[in-house]
């Protein structure tokens, strides 16, 4: 469930920009992907811009399912005296039982779109992954739409980028998008689902893949 900290970033902009965190737990509900998984996340704005992180657990780890992988985050972007505009910079980092996901730096500008019903921050980044012959880009939009007086929550991100191709010598696209539904129970729990909707991101793979999850969230 890569990536799925950014929906909290649109929510936090949108509402009071204040300090906030909240902890997930999904269970991933499809196929040989049966096993839970957690996110801790952390949004805090400040006068010169935002500090986001968040760590990924995967517990999958045979006999007692225990952590079996563990991804993360950070992002801290810089207010500039443009309107709308920041710019950003980002590193991301995991291991697992097979071994690292390498490291990853990525730095860019952030715009906000607002589109009136919607609002779309969209980071467009270069991206540099270790262990590739060349930089990449990376282009991220989030969206958060309140539903029934603010009971229901539909939202989500898309991540589209660049990396080099195993069996080739070019580069590939992969696309990765998150949509989530959650209803808020009160202040701090919210039950809902996400579907992890990916294409040339999960290794062995080919076409698009939906994995969805039951999920939990508990906001501090």
């Amino acid at each position: 469930m890569y990536q799925a900290h950014k929906i909290i970033l649109t929510i936090l902009i949108l509402s009071s920009m204040a300090f906030s965190q909240n902890l997930q737990l999904h269970y991933e509900a499809s196929g040989d992907r049966e096993y839970l998984v957690s996110t801790l996340e952390m949004f805090k704005p400040d006068q010169y811009g935002s500090t986001f992180w968040f760590v990924d657990m995967e517990y999958d780890a045979p006999g007692v399912k225990g952590a079996s992988l563990a991804y993360w985050e950070i992002a801290r972007a810089f207010t500039l005296p443009i309107n709308s505009l920041s710019v950003t910079i980002q590193y991301n980092a995991g291991v697992a039982t097979f071994g690292s996901f390498g490291q990853a730096w990525m730095v860019g500008v952030n715009y906000y779109l607002d589109l009136g019903f919607v609002a779309l921050p969209i980071d467009v980044l270069y991206r540099a992954t270790e262990g590739t012959h060349s930089p990449d880009f990376q282009l991220t939009t989030t969206w958060f739409v309140p539903l029934l007086d603010e009971n229901v929550e539909f939202s989500g991100f898309i991540d589209i980028w660049s990396e080099d191709d195993c069996n080739v010598d070019k580069k590939k696209l992969i696309y990765q998008a998150e949509p989530q539904l959650w209803y808020n129970a009160n202040e701090h729990l919210s039950i809902g689902s996400e579907v992890e909707i990916s294409k040339n991101f999960v290794f062995g793979k080919t076409g698009i893949q939906a994995l969805p999850t039951i999920g939990l969230r508990w906001t501090f």
